[in-house]
């Protein structure tokens, strides 16, 4: 390609020092960096060991309090590409929350969307808006924005989860509001279900008392049993010779929103995915990153010029529009969110599997 750039000369020099001046830059110096031929992030493909990270966060468990001001012992994932910001991608925050056993964490709300994934342990419960929610390994567990939300260990077991927000695309935004709710959680009730379960997390049916859609999912946990067994039943689908899998050996479901069918907010979207041991997913690409957690089995992840083996409890992120693909070792179990929701909503989506847009 051509440069039309303008030959050096006093006058020039003269020019960019007035646009210096008035806080001004020209279009045709950028250009490359503003408008590239394809996504260029910041971020970098990344992985963090489970086996590296939980020592931490019980080390963290024995020096460091919970409570009010610091509100979480939560560990945030720092993408290297991302100049030391407590962000796992551009739009997303990734931490490992530990919380100890009989220990409380006060209540508060935000505008940021919210959730846990819990991928190993059991004991304690979220209460979002007075109802409390058991946390249970496999379990994925919604706090939509501005929903007060505390924690309490009823065991006597630590616990440890993993949180994901998109505080990074709320800062960027300069959309973000954050409340104190009271001091103790406002309930400390330990019911095998909550409310907001038995009122809508009965496949299939929607309750005729709440018949507008919502922004956010009105199911308070998506429980491990119902996505292990739809999960299963792709995989023996495809044995019996019907349509049930993404790909061959590639079983995978998305939680949604009942009321409206997309995604249980409307920032983030999560998704579960099995690979029976020896499969090999597509190369896929798209815009948008993305966090993945090997919840169980073992395999090898190809991100870009990066490759890991991979095993329970991982966690990696994907840049956007760049390549990844996954082979399981063992059966392999993975959890993934992403921002996909941001940009299909912008029209800004894009993807690209096994070489094909």
């Amino acid at each position: 390609m051509t440069s039309n750039q303008p030959e050096p000369s006093p006058e020039l020099d003269d020019l960019y020092r007035g646009f210096e001046k008035e806080l001004l830059v020209p279009l045709w110096t950028e250009i490359g960096d503003l408008m590239p031929v394809a996504p260029s992030p910041a971020m970098r493909p990344h992985a963090w060991r489970w086996k590296t990270l939980l020592p931490l966060a019980e080390r963290a468990g024995e020096l460091v309090p919970v409570g009010r001001g610091g509100e979480r012992r939560a560990i945030a994932l720092a993408n290297p590409g991302l100049g030391g910001a407590p962000y796992a991608t551009p739009t997303l925050w990734a931490a490992i929350q530990y919380l100890g056993p009989g220990e409380n964490a006060p209540e508060h709300r935000h505008s940021q969307n919210a959730f846990r994934f819990v991928v190993e342990g059991e004991g304690v419960w979220t209460v979002v808006d007075g109802d409390p929610v058991a946390m249970r390994r496999g379990d994925f567990l919604l706090t939509p924005g501005w929903h007060f939300h505390g924690h309490h260990n009823i065991s006597s077991q630590p616990m440890a989860w993993i949180d994901g927000l998109d505080i990074p695309f709320v800062h960027y935004t300069g959309s973000a509001f954050f409340e104190f709710g009271p001091d103790k959680v406002s309930s400390t009730e330990t019911p095998e279900r909550s409310r907001a379960e038995r009122l809508w997390a009965h496949p299939g049916l929607r309750p005729l008392s709440q018949p507008a859609p919502t922004v956010n999912s009105p199911i308070a946990a998506y429980r491990w049993e119902h996505t292990d067994a739809a999960l299963a039943d792709q995989l023996a689908l495809e044995d019996e010779g019907y349509p049930g899998v993404v790909e061959p050996g590639h079983a995978a479901i998305r939680f949604t929103n009942p009321t409206t069918g997309g995604d249980v907010m409307p920032t983030i979207r999560a998704e579960f995915h099995r690979l029976r041991a020896g499969a090999e997913t597509a190369p896929r690409r798209e815009v948008g990153s993305a966090v993945w957690q090997v919840f169980e089995g073992s395999g090898t992840v190809r991100v870009g010029e990066s490759e890991w083996q991979v095993d329970h409890g991982d966690l990696f992120v994907v840049p956007s529009w760049v390549e990844v693909t996954l082979a399981a070792g063992t059966q392999l179990d993975l959890f993934r969110f992403s921002d996909s929701p941001i940009f299909e909503r912008l029209h800004a989506d894009r993807v690209q599997e096994g070489g094909r847009q």
